[in-house]
């Protein structure tokens, strides 16, 4: 009798990819240790936890840091700062590389390509303190733009003190910063799509608008889709090390995100519970928008990451 059990299959292929187990193994340990483990802290959140007693000798408060958030006038605050942020890091930081990669992809000098690939790929690879520090230096009152300014008559500006220029600072450098990395994806998606669907369009009498609308696109919409998801389950995760590295207090009003609260909270003040209650929030939303745009995509599409 044939034994199909799962045991018996995970044996099974145990015996002709070994190698490939053992290796599996390292990567679930670093996520079981990593990732998984670290989960039990998220108690502290529903405790007044005391660092003494520990988390299983401390006070069990229920809701109340969550309520003492919601009550709070940080809370309107940093859920509308970090929505704004993430919608303008959407709204640019998604479609650019897309646009990146189609626009390259259709370069026929090799040399060019190139050259453009690698200058926007470097920005990738300079860490985020540097940028921050390049900004600051850049936006300064003796700055270089405010000496361009000056140059054209114009009045210097300390943008970095002004919330209005916040947000356009903070978005502009992360699309420099991120552009020619995030394309490579979708130039490796490119790569893959069948000459001979271009072909046969063009034996059809498609001119090179509607070979990109008809092969092109439908040919890489799912991995838009499926990098769209993921995307959407970061929404509301902006950065903490950045904005911590460029804001102030004239500009909390504008910059003040959930991440960046969280580390004053629970880092400078040591009110863990509090920053706890307000990171697992933070958690809850990001779970429940990468399950709705998952669902929507397996709706409306043929894509989805599950």
């Amino acid at each position: 009798m044939r034994d199909d059990s799962f045991w018996s299959k995970i044996k099974k292929d145990y015996s002709k990819n070994y190698i490939v187990v053992y290796m599996m193994i390292i990567v679930v340990a670093y996520y079981v240790v990593f990732h998984y483990l670290p989960m039990y802290g998220v108690t502290m959140a529903f405790q007044d936890f005391n660092v003494s007693k520990g988390i299983f000798g401390s006070q069990w408060v229920g809701l109340k840091h969550f309520k003492e958030f919601f009550s709070s006038i940080y809370a309107w605050r940093t859920i509308r700062n970090t929505l704004l942020l993430s919608f303008y890091q959407l709204l640019f930081g998604f479609p650019f590389p897309i646009i990146l990669a189609l626009l390259l992809n259709e370069v026929r000098v090799k040399w060019f390509k190139k050259t453009v690939q690698s200058i926007t790929y470097l920005p990738h690879f300079i860490s985020v303190v540097v940028v921050c520090g390049m900004v600051v230096e850049f936006t300064s009152q003796s700055g270089l733009i405010n000496d361009i300014i000056a140059m054209f008559g114009g009045e210097r500006v300390s943008f970095l003190l002004k919330p209005e220029w916040f947000r356009p600072i903070y978005v502009t450098t992360s699309l420099w910063q991120s552009v020619g990395w995030d394309s490579i994806i979708y130039l490796a998606a490119l790569a893959g799509v069948d000459p001979a669907l271009y072909e046969a369009a063009y034996t059809d009498g498609a001119n090179r608008f509607r070979q990109f609308w008809h092969v092109t696109l439908p040919s890489i919409a799912p991995t838009i889709i499926v990098l769209f998801i993921l995307n959407i389950g970061k929404f509301m995760s902006q950065g903490a090390e950045k904005v911590i590295l460029l804001y102030n207090e004239n500009v909390y009003e504008t910059a003040d995100v959930i991440s960046s609260f969280v580390y004053r909270r629970g880092l400078i003040n040591a009110d863990y519970s509090f920053s706890t209650a307000v990171g697992l929030f933070n958690s809850v939303i990001n779970l429940i928008l990468v399950v709705t745009a998952n669902t929507l995509s397996r709706k409306f599409s043929e894509s989805s990451l599950w």
